[in-house]
């Protein structure tokens, strides 16, 4: 489950609906924030609200375990008591939940589950990240891409489309106060993605420590919302270990952001075509909100530069484009602008906290009596000062050296639309750019029908969906697994044909 893109994803990312700010423009052209500006965890409150989501803290913060020995994993097989399976045996298939004790953190314990695949265990290790930030990965799990789905009733059915029947799944709640991830220690909260990236980092050497038939395995990143900042940054730290050889080589082959905020320069400036073109606002509106432009795009350069209260001052700046369209377009669900919100309430994922906070669930997790925290406030508002910035600056480095990126959208959404990814997207400057934005737009076929359009040169594809919103493995699970598998196939952009695997 971010700041308009940046907010919750779910998978949500679980991003945000973001209320009017007020500041006031001096001679010298500084921005003063007024104390209506101090916002960022009342607006996580409200987007968690808007999930119907109530978690009972504002972060996972638990008394110290002396148990845990850092840096070690404590993990363990489980199947989820008296829920009635149909299909596989979960017994059969390798379902894993643990926690690792983060060794650069003064008592943080980062909780994961690992689904090995249905169909081969020599399938690629795919690790997913729920944005938000601060949303925690099981929303993904169960709502979109995970090996079942969770009923109103909380029985789990068996998903057809999970990523599980291409993969060997992992889904990590981070960063640290997330979900069951904890601390002791609440100087354990990170605010950059070069603390996120270094704990995801050393999580995966000790993974693969645990589990070293996996190891040569590829290896994937992916995740969707503000994992856009998350993915590019842990990357980027994967490639640096491996060449480096600080430990254990991880066989990383590829990354996917689905509806993104990656590069905020770009896609701030994007909300007013986006909206005028899907009729959200009216040509009047869009030339007053244009004029909004230039400051934003000064803002996110001083951020970029400086960093600290600038990139505060840039979030403000900028999401006031994102204010103005609200204000206009009404109730509508920034998820998905075909839809609309119930008063605060956009999504129902409240079976999720109901599910994972009863005793026998959390033992069988092997969490003892941890409460969940489905998104949390506290590391929403602690990420602030990383919010604005370009993580797009490391991703060409990864290109030139073959690793394979993938950046697809959902087509309605509007908080990460697939029109300001688009243009990031083709800006990037890396060796193959202009053949790129020369390369032909060629239709992604699911079952003999067109499921979205896309543009690929050597390992940068670009891939709008149709038919969905902020969370494509939720709104098209058949077409987001065949993307996947495709895409690590090296044949998405292939033209469908009768012998190729897609997903039953």
């Amino acid at each position: 489950m971010a700041s308009t893109c940046i907010q919750l994803s779910l998978s949500f990312l679980l991003l945000l609906l973001i209320s009017q700010f007020s500041w006031a423009t001096y001679a010298d052209n500084h921005l003063h924030l007024s104390s209506a500006a101090y916002f960022p965890k009342q607006q996580a409150e409200k987007l968690i609200k808007s999930l119907n989501l109530f978690p009972k803290d504002s972060m996972n913060i638990a008394p110290n375990d002396p148990s845990f020995a850092a840096p070690t994993i404590v993990e363990k097989s489980f199947s989820f008591p008296s829920l009635g399976y149909s299909g596989p045996s979960v017994a059969d298939l390798g379902h894993h939940a643990g926690y690792y004790s983060l060794p650069h953190s003064k008592a943080a314990r980062m909780f994961y589950l690992f689904f090995e695949s249905r169909n081969n265990k020599n399938d690629p290790i795919v690790i997913w990240l729920t944005g938000g930030p601060g949303c925690s990965s099981e929303l993904a799990l169960f709502y979109e891409n995970g090996p079942f789905h969770i009923a109103n009733n909380l029985s789990l059915v068996w998903n057809d489309h999970g990523w599980d029947k291409a993969s060997n799944l992992l889904f990590v709640d981070q960063p640290v106060g997330t979900g069951f991830s904890y601390s002791a220690d609440e100087h354990d909260i990170r605010h950059d993605e070069g603390g996120v990236s270094d704990d995801l980092y050393d999580f995966l050497q000790a993974f693969f420590k645990e589990h070293p038939q996996f190891a040569k395995n590829d290896f994937y990143i992916t995740g969707e919302s503000y994992a856009g900042h998350y993915i590019p940054a842990f990357a980027a730290r994967v490639h640096q270990g491996n060449k480096a050889k600080e430990g254990i080589n991880i066989n990383l082959k590829g990354f996917a952001i689905g509806n993104g905020l990656t590069n905020p320069e770009i896609q701030y400036k994007a909300y007013p075509d986006y909206a005028l073109d899907m009729g959200l606002i009216k040509s009047s509106d869009y030339n007053s909100i244009n004029k909004m432009l230039p400051a934003c795009e000064q803002a996110a350069k001083n951020c970029g530069t400086d960093g600290g209260d600038d990139c505060v001052n840039s979030y403000v700046v900028c999401n006031d484009i994102f204010n103005q369209i609200m204000n206009i377009a009404g109730g509508i669900n920034y998820y998905d602008v075909r839809k609309k919100c119930e008063g605060d309430l956009c999504y129902d994922f409240s079976s999720m906290e109901t599910f994972l906070n009863q005793m026998s669930v959390r033992n069988a997790l092997g969490v003892g009596d941890r409460e969940f925290v489905s998104c949390s406030s506290d590391v929403y508002d602690a990420m602030l000062t990383d919010w604005m910035r370009n993580l797009e600056v490391g991703i060409p480095a990864l290109l030139e050296d073959g690793i394979k990126v993938l950046v697809y959208a959902g087509e309605y959404d509007l908080i990460c639309n697939w029109l300001g990814n688009s243009r990031w997207v083709h800006a990037m400057e890396w060796s193959g750019q202009k053949q790129f934005g020369a390369s032909p737009t060629v239709p992604f076929v699911v079952d003999g029908a067109e499921a979205g359009l896309l543009k690929s040169h050597g390992p940068l594809t670009f891939l709008k969906v149709h038919d969905a919103g902020h969370m494509v493995p939720m709104d098209q699970p058949k077409a987001s697994l065949q993307m996947l598998m495709s895409w690590m196939q090296g044949k998405l952009t292939m033209t469908e044909t009768e012998d190729r695997v897609a997903p039953k």
